[in-house]
């Protein structure tokens, strides 16, 4: 049997040379074009970065190489007896393109259990902060701080030929992700416990059931977690995370260097904490009704309540998508089985229910449909974690299996420092005038 690491320097090898031809002979064709919206919204649609890890298909959802979320839940490895995959059957999927046999996770699960062990300098850096610290910070220093164990950085200090770039990256990730449900567990327990019962890694455990153990969760949570980082883990390269960790890491920062600025991308408040505002949402409206589940006219009559007077219903649109997000309908599905009887997600049900149909009246929403944060947060409060702030450091030990295995193949394919060019206000003014003749 191949191993991963075998596999994936045969999958470069063959993939080089596609790469290379699009250059040398094709490098002038237009593929797109920019308007001045796109320039000053954000570079929002503006078709300038590859991956061939995941595409955001707006009818079907995020796909992971070229497999749609149901397709890959369907088709991945599973624990025995358990109803969402293998993480590490999901990262062999992303670095490989493959479906994994059951041996082949296996070897990549024994590889994350010969790597979890934390250094005690990690432990004493995320001790060092104050007890009331916001959690991503401490996150990210806690990566950041491993940066000397990088062998990208000692490997490049020395010299490295390009073409291997991505094999010591490689290590770094493998290193790197398997350190990530400890690293996660430990910042829950200091600040939420005040740093006592702290749980010890099982080395017997997969990456899902080790992480649900160490926060000390009974089943179904391991299966909460598997799902939870598998969803999350990509979704195409533009994001403010996942962009941000491959704009680091063209500039050949390592991995630590990269993930760690990932994740103080997905701190802000306008990408990773979009689960928060929904599960405060639902629950200032539980105050309200008393605790009681609503009629459906209730509902309805508050939800336009809110629109009218000027926000939105958080959890439901996406930017891309036109349809029910795959990665709410799998959470959906779970939580009609585990927390049907849940007053909370009685209420998630019941929006789900009402609010598309107000969202096409009134005729502003492109996509009416609720999406992922319409369900997360709802569902690790029924497991008994509460603390809004801790749900972007579950985002984010998800988002860094995707953005890593992106990475890896950055290098392996040479992908050059990113280097967009900049233009002036009036240097717009003057495009926009010399294109439609009007004058500013």
């Amino acid at each position: 049997m191949e191993s991963l690491k075998e596999k994936l320097a045969r999958k470069i090898e063959e993939h080089r040379p596609r790469t290379k031809r699009l250059l040398s002979d094709f490098g002038d064709v237009v593929i797109d074009q920019v308007t001045v919206s796109q320039v000053i919204g954000g570079m929002r649609g503006i078709k300038s970065l590859v991956t061939d890890i995941s595409y955001l298909d707006p009818e079907e959802g995020i796909r992971f190489r070229g497999f749609t979320l149901p397709e890959v839940f369907k088709k991945l490895p599973k624990p025995k007896g358990k109803e969402a995959p293998y993480v590490e059957g999901l990262f062999y999927l992303l670095l490989t393109g493959d479906i994994p046999t059951e041996e082949e996770v296996a070897d990549v699960i024994d590889e994350f259990r010969k790597r979890r062990i934390l250094p005690r300098y990690v432990y004493e850096v995320i001790d060092a902060f104050p007890c009331c610290s916001h959690p991503m910070p401490i996150f990210s220093a806690a990566i950041m701080t491993m940066q000397r164990e990088s062998f990208f950085s000692k490997k490049y200090q020395v010299g490295l030929n390009k073409q291997d770039y991505w094999d010591p990256t490689y290590e770094d990730t493998l290193n790197l992700l398997a350190k990530l449900p400890e690293i996660g567990a430990y910042i829950y327990t200091k600040l939420y416990r005040e740093g006592q019962k702290r749980i010890q890694s099982n080395p017997n455990l997969d990456f899902g059931s080790n992480f649900a153990h160490m926060m000390g969760k009974a089943d179904p949570y391991d299966d909460v977690s598997r799902m939870h980082f598998l969803i999350h883990s990509d979704h195409e390269s533009g994001n403010v995370s996942a962009h941000t960790g491959h704009l680091v890491a063209s500039s050949l920062s390592d991995i630590y260097y990269s993930i760690s600025a990932m994740i103080n991308g997905l701190a802000g408040p306008l990408h990773g904490l979009a689960n928060q505002e929904v599960l405060r949402w639902l629950q200032n409206l539980m105050d309200m009704m008393g605790g009681e589940v609503p009629t459906e006219d209730e509902m309805k009559q508050y939800v336009w309540q809110t629109l009218n007077s000027g926000q939105v219903i958080p959890g439901f649109g996406h930017a891309v998508l036109r349809k029910t997000d795959p990665r709410y309908s799998l959470q959906r599905d779970f939580s009609l089985k585990y927390l049907k009887d849940d007053n909370l997600f009685k209420y998630v049900d019941m929006l789900y229910k009402v609010v598309p149909p107000i969202l096409v009246e009134q005729g502003k929403a492109k996509n009416p449909w609720p999406n992922v944060d319409a369900q997360s947060g709802v569902i690790q409060w029924y497991y008994g974690v509460t603390e809004y702030d801790f749900y972007t450091v579950l985002f984010g030990i998800g988002r860094a299996i995707g953005i890593s295995a992106n990475i890896i193949w950055d290098r392996a394919l040479g992908y050059p420092l990113e280097r967009p060019k900049s233009v002036t206000t009036s240097m717009l003014e003057e495009m926009v005038q010399k294109a439609t003749g009007q004058k500013f």
